[in-house]
């Protein structure tokens, strides 16, 4: 606990905001979760009959700058964090996360015209549930909630537990703490685990269920002794069985995702120009497309994306800065740009005509030859998540099945599951 006091010490921010991160440092030590959510929605949500007057004091010389709704925000964020950076390291105390969190939903409007501590403080507090710290609060308490009562709501935002790949993009920001960074790193790192763990589980059974069915005389007597696991994405089973076979089987030729990009950068080892290397990448993502789709507009649209990628230096050794560029301009290109901007017709266009499994096949494709433009993908796919947050699952069903395979291709190619024993029968 002295290095998590000494982490918010180091902290800027005034005598005052100190005063009160230290009472909540302190208070951990001793106090229930449950006492700290009702301190925390005495000082902040009524802003008033605090037990601590030195607290309450240093808060009412917090609200009283002028132009601080910026400041605030910080300051209040952190108080959030100091909290949930404690509970979230010990089982018992989870449940508080989304208590605490949920303090700022639904707050009534401050009343207007009245000046006073209480009404300021409800004031800022109000003003800070409309910027993106919040957002990202929220979606933190979607997934602890999830994993501690699943969910059945259909919204989109309400899956954000599923898929650990966008944690870093949906619940961090650029000013998160250290702490706040640990915090979700380890949620996130537990949650590919247990999604790896069922999968693993998951693939065997249906592994299983198929070697018996070659044996009909022994098929019923065995098939109740095997336990039915269930499956853990929101595919199919049809849907997942062919998704795993495509990101694990042969796709081209004979050869495996893997292999092919092993082919592909031992070939690069000799490719003299940048501007090579832009041609051979462009044959290398048309070998994933149906020759009807890739003839059309996009093949055009895609070899003009590469061309015009840093052209000046064409004749440059291609170097690992100039292949990450390129395979980030492409992510770009396939999936979307920007949040301000979060176009995304290519997308769509390809899964319409190639289908989502395939589709992703072809993003895992950049991936793998160039590891680093991993985080770019994901930050693409958190765009389209925080675009369609508010959607249904059905009303963009296109969508939850593209997370739901790029969690399946990001667990075969860069997880520590074993599903070897795929490749030996036919699943059904």
């Amino acid at each position: 606990m002295n290095n998590l006091h000494q982490s918010y010490s180091r902290q800027q921010g005034s005598q005052e905001e100190q005063v009160i991160y230290d009472y909540f440092l302190q208070h951990i030590r001793t106090d229930t979760p449950g006492q700290l959510v009702e301190d925390f929605r005495r000082l902040f949500i009524e802003g008033r009959g605090f037990r601590d007057i030195e607290v309450y004091t240093a808060l009412e010389k917090i609200i009283k700058r002028k132009n601080n709704e910026y400041q605030f925000n910080h300051f209040f964020n952190r108080c959030c964090h100091i909290l949930i950076n404690h509970w979230q390291m010990d089982v018992q105390s989870y449940s508080a996360i989304p208590e605490l969190i949920g303090l700022l939903e639904n707050l009534a409007p401050p009343r207007s015209g009245y000046q006073s501590a209480a009404n300021r403080v409800r004031y800022l507090v109000k003003n800070f549930t409309q910027c993106e710290d919040n957002v990202k609060l929220q979606r933190l308490a979607r997934v602890i909630n999830n994993r501690l009562n699943p969910d059945k709501s259909d919204l989109v935002g309400n899956l954000i537990h599923r898929y650990p790949y966008l944690y870093n993009h949906c619940l961090l920001g650029d000013e998160s703490s250290q702490e706040h960074q640990q915090t979700v790193r380890k949620i996130k790192t537990q949650t590919e685990k247990r999604f790896e763990v069922n999968l693993s589980r998951y693939v065997t059974y249906k592994v299983r269920l198929a070697q018996i069915s070659r044996s009909p005389e022994v098929a019923q007597e065995k098939s109740r002794i095997i336990r039915p696991v269930k499956n853990p994405t929101l595919l199919k089973d049809k849907e997942l069985n062919q998704a795993l076979k495509h990101y694990m089987g042969t796709v081209d030729g004979g050869h495996t995702y893997k292999s092919l990009s092993n082919n592909f950068l031992t070939h690069t080892v000799h490719t003299k120009t940048f501007g090579r290397y832009k041609d051979d990448l462009y044959e290398y993502i048309l070998t994933s497309l149906d020759p009807k789709y890739s003839k059309g507009q996009f093949n055009k649209n895609l070899y003009n994306l590469l061309q015009n990628t840093l052209p000046e230096c064409n004749n440059q050794r291609p170097t690992e800065f100039l292949m990450l560029r390129t395979s980030s301009q492409l992510m770009n290109f396939l999936v979307v740009e920007n949040g301000k901007k979060p176009e995304h017709y290519v997308f769509v266009d390809m899964i319409s005509n190639m289908g989502v499994t395939r589709t992703m096949g072809l993003l895992l494709k950049v991936v793998l030859v160039s590891g680093k433009v991993k985080p770019y993908l994901e930050k693409r796919f958190s765009i389209l998540f925080n675009h369609y947050e508010s959607f249904t699952k059905d009303g963009v069903p296109w969508l939850v099945k593209s997370l739901e395979n790029l969690q399946l291709a990001f667990s075969v190619h860069f997880g520590k599951v074993d599903l070897s024993c795929l490749k030996q029968v036919k699943m059904r």
